[in-house]
């Protein structure tokens, strides 16, 4: 099977132009035009036809195809449904803000978490994507909106400490001056609460920004909702936090999805803001996104005000996530469950 030459660092390449005979200054050449969105070796130039020959021979650039965009007439919000050279599908969503796009990708296939109301976890997780395939939506999203690439967030299907390897991998290519040359405090990494890797990743990117999908209050809700909670409790996910912050120095993020019912009321925001209090963070509410396949309905927007209210009143820091994409298949999952079970898209 052939390469993918993006899941390479420029030393890498350089050792691979050795092996073909060639001068290694031709490996940042070919690395200048792969960031451009280039996926035909004949399109680069400055590259000699015989090695062009060489590399098309065991190397593909990056082999993500179209199948299926979709685009949101009300926010511009675009998606991205990618078939992959295996056959398997991953999804990208490319939105546009003040400051310019933000693309979020994917770090699996499938994915083993199982959260009751996500769409990702319901075809279950089918195997781990490279570092060149997690780039290569980020490189084909600039390339869909003509524009380069402000900020990733890696909260796509997956659980990227679940890839840690190919996780770290990308994160180095995406920062790197001869690769995407992305600043690592525009990069936002997003778990479901993995302990061993929010230690690891502290220590090793602790300029990118952490995001932890904690949804509840107490283990009562997380484990209905998330049944990996059932390894990493509520309380130790949330100390596990606390030191990211105290060692990086930087602000953590909760994403919380409020649920009618479920995890909505002013006793759930009480109990969140005595579970956080003092640490330096940050509590991002989501309206669900509601998948037809999952029981859970999105909260009501007095109930979702109410909740806001009652954090800011205990003087924990908390914003209102702004709903894009509503109007296309926009939650993690949704486009590449419907491809598989053969409904429209």
């Amino acid at each position: 099977m052939k390469r993918n030459l993006k899941d390479y660092h420029l030393h890498e390449l350089e050792e691979i132009m050795v092996e073909l005979a060639e001068p290694t200054y031709r490996a940042k050449q070919i690395m200048e035009w792969l960031y451009r969105g280039v996926k035909d070796f004949e399109a680069m130039k400055n590259i000699p036809m015989t090695l062009r020959e060489k590399l098309a021979m065991d190397f593909h650039t990056g082999t993500a195809r179209v199948i299926c965009h979709e685009i949101s007439k009300q926010d511009g919000t675009q998606k991205v449904l990618f078939g992959l050279p295996d056959g398997e599908g991953i999804e990208s969503v490319v939105m546009q803000y003040r400051y310019g796009y933000s693309v979020c990708v994917s770090s699996q296939v499938g994915c083993s978490m199982g959260c009751h109301f996500c769409a990702s976890g319901l075809l279950g997780k089918k195997r781990n994507l490279t570092p060149g395939e997690i780039m290569d939506q980020v490189v084909s999203m600039g390339t869909l909106v003509g524009q380069t690439i402000g900020h990733v967030v890696v909260m796509g299907t997956g659980e990227p400490f679940d890839n840690y390897e190919n996780l770290a991998k990308f994160l180095r290519l995406c920062h790197a001056e001869e690769g995407y040359g992305m600043s690592y405090r525009h990069i936002t990494v997003s778990t479901v609460g993995m302990v061993e890797g929010i230690k690891r990743f502290g220590k090793e990117f602790p300029q990118v920004n952490l995001a932890i999908s904690l949804h509840a209050p107490n283990d009562e809700i997380r484990d209905q909702i998330m049944p990996m909670n059932g390894k990493y409790g509520v309380k130790e996910v949330v100390e596990a936090a606390k030191r990211h912050s105290e060692v990086t120095g930087r602000r953590v993020t909760f994403e919380y999805g409020l649920m009618d019912g479920i995890n909505d009321g002013k006793n759930h925001a009480g109990e969140l803001a005595q579970l956080l209090k003092g640490m330096l963070c940050h509590v991002n509410l989501i309206p669900l996104n509601e998948v037809s396949e999952s029981p859970y309905r999105g909260s009501k927007r007095e109930r979702v005000l109410a909740f806001q209210k009652e954090l800011e009143t205990r003087k924990i820091s908390v914003t209102l996530r702004r709903e894009m994409g509503q109007d296309i298949h926009a939650a993690c999952g949704q486009l590449r469950l419907a491809a598989e079970k053969g409904l429209s898209v």
